[in-house]
């Protein structure tokens, strides 16, 4: 049977009691896609964040082994003051609140910002060690791949066309995929952060170059392609970024990089990006029907584009034909009330 809400909060309590901060005050920071919450915490003048990531659903050994190695290789990330695994459970420092999702909003330098981001990306992916965590890294296989692209005809297209697909249709669909997937292969292997986003990045400029762009939510880290969290970077379901600013941060990727096998990269970077997206636009589909969290909505049609544009690579030409054969174009500008409910 899962705790109750008082079991819950009496855990936190008895935590952060044993953690040195009885009595702390506690106000909502911020929800997440998954069943985290964060709270910050407060008592004498001193601040940090709680992560509350309950057991079974969440797992915070993961984001604790992760952090500790992102530290020993330079980069800024906030340090774990307290740990309890078992309730899922974690102290954290508090970093503020200056996202790159606010700083942009406040008016900071879009390029300044991204530059930074790709600046701490390229130098991880240079650096073999990075890799090699204690703990060991799940792969992103061709499995992990196909599981996650699924997620697009599992939740999108029930939803919007009513019905579920036929199991011809979907094997076609994961057809597509598994001969997709050795060309993500084709630009090495590199640590991968996955959810590398404006959102999940804190700008703290006095810092420094590779430490003023501080990480958050690498949780679901793996061992796969480099090309992908410059891809979720740049492709972010959540924005539009400046014209002209992509193709920037690209070859300033490619400058850092010299030995790389460039059009492997480009190409594993364009299949990554249609993945991606279908994945996106099925998790925002469920996170409506199944969560209740149907602001994530708003962000569908946008993703659409990008989807749309990445299949306009002629790699990817199997996948346009199969999207035009069962998600015709005018079933992709979602409106929000043919999802919710």
């Amino acid at each position: 049977m899962p705790p109750s809400m008082s079991d819950r909060a009496a855990d936190i309590d008895g935590f952060l009691a044993s953690a040195g901060w009885v009595g702390a005050t506690r106000r909502p920071l911020a929800g997440d896609a998954s069943f985290r919450r964060y709270d910050r915490v407060s008592r004498g003048g001193k601040v940090a964040v709680l992560m509350d990531a309950p057991p079974p659903k969440e797992d915070v050994r993961p984001f604790v082994a992760i952090t500790r190695h992102l530290q020993t290789l330079g980069y800024s990330v906030p340090t774990v003051l307290a740990e309890d695994a078992t309730l899922g459970l974690l102290l954290l420092e508090d970093l503020g609140d200056a996202t790159y999702t606010k700083a942009l909003a406040s008016g900071t330098d879009e390029a300044a910002l991204y530059t930074a981001a790709v600046d701490v990306i390229a130098d991880l992916h240079a650096k073999p060690e990075a890799i090699t965590i204690p703990t060991g890294l799940p792969e992103y296989d061709a499995v992990r791949l196909l599981t996650e692209a699924e997620l697009l005809v599992d939740w999108y297209v029930p939803r919007r066309m009513g019905r579920p697909l036929d199991e011809a249709s979907k094997g076609a669909f994961r057809d597509i995929w598994r001969a997709l997937a050795p060309i993500m292969e084709g630009a090495g292997r590199a640590l991968v952060l996955r959810d590398f986003h404006a959102d999940n990045l804190i700008w703290l400029p006095e810092r420094g170059r590779l430490r003023n762009c501080v990480l958050l939510d690498y949780q679901d880290a793996v061992a796969g392609s480099p090309a992908y969290d410059l891809m979720s970077l740049i492709e972010d379901a959540r924005r539009d970024m400046a014209d002209g600013l992509e193709t920037q941060l690209l070859e300033r990727y490619r400058a850092q990089r010299p030995g790389i096998d460039w059009p492997s990269f480009r190409a594993a970077y364009v299949t990554l990006a249609a993945q991606r997206h279908c994945k996106v636009i099925g998790i925002f589909t469920r996170l409506s029907v199944r969560d209740g969290k149907g602001h994530y909505l708003m962000h569908i049609p946008r993703c659409w584009r990008m989807l749309e544009r990445a299949c306009q690579d002629p790699l990817l030409a199997p996948l346009r034909d199969w999207l035009d054969t069962h998600i015709p174009a005018a079933l992709r500008n979602t409106p929000l009330s043919e999802l919710t409910g």
